[in-house]
């Protein structure tokens, strides 16, 4: 048994839907059970349609219990002023319980983003959502530059050594691009042999 990852994300425009969805592929590639959700919207359906967004994608909406199931968690996190949004906050700010019983002590942690704009904050936004991992006890896994895309400068490429990412621009516009979509497949890939090396350990 290869373990289990649980991908969980925010996404209102979907970039970071399609981003977990190759993050989902390296997964799989590397032997591990994956299930993808998504957490609560906490903006109401009027604003959401003020602001022109597609209805959510087809996904679970995780509860906060569900995170002690799996060996390891990936979350995608599009930035908001260069940290996480208020709906990925509030999820794990509602995390106590959790913390004080040491539930998720142990479990690997990743990340990846979506960002506006090349400077948007991929990079704070990994820092700032470490310290709840800290707190937790859980093991971060960075990314690292394991893809040659990430050293292309001939072009606009998103992630960095914390995770995969996009660069959306301010309205959207901008879908992920085959390089970062194949770094979001690969982190999937070595988040997926970590969880899997060590469940096979822990097991043997």
């Amino acid at each position: 048994m290869g373990g289990t990852v649980y991908i969980v994300i925010y996404t209102l425009y979907h970039h970071i839907y399609t981003l977990a969805l190759e993050v989902q592929k390296g997964l799989e590639a590397s032997g591990v059970k994956v299930k993808l959700f998504q957490v609560p919207e906490t903006l109401s359906e009027d604003i959401l349609q003020k602001m022109h967004a597609p209805a959510k994608p087809d996904l679970p909406t995780i509860t906060v219990e569900e995170l002690t199931e799996p060996d390891g968690v990936i979350f995608g996190i599009p930035t908001r002023f260069g940290t996480m949004p208020a709906q990925l906050k509030a999820f794990l700010d509602a995390t106590g319980k959790l913390w004080a019983t040491g539930a998720l002590s142990g479990k690997f942690a990743g990340t990846f983003f979506s960002t506006a704009s090349q400077h948007g904050g991929q990079e704070t936004t990994a820092l700032t959502t470490v310290t709840y991992f800290a707190h937790h006890g859980m093991i971060y896994v960075p990314f690292g530059f394991a893809h040659t895309a990430l050293f292309d400068n001939s072009e606009v490429v998103g992630g960095s050594a914390y995770g995969a990412g996009t660069v959306a621009n301010g309205d959207g516009s901008r879908q992920p691009t085959e390089k970062e979509l194949a770094i979001a497949k690969t982190q999937g890939e070595n988040f997926g042999k970590v969880v899997s090396t060590f469940v096979a350990g822990k097991s043997a």
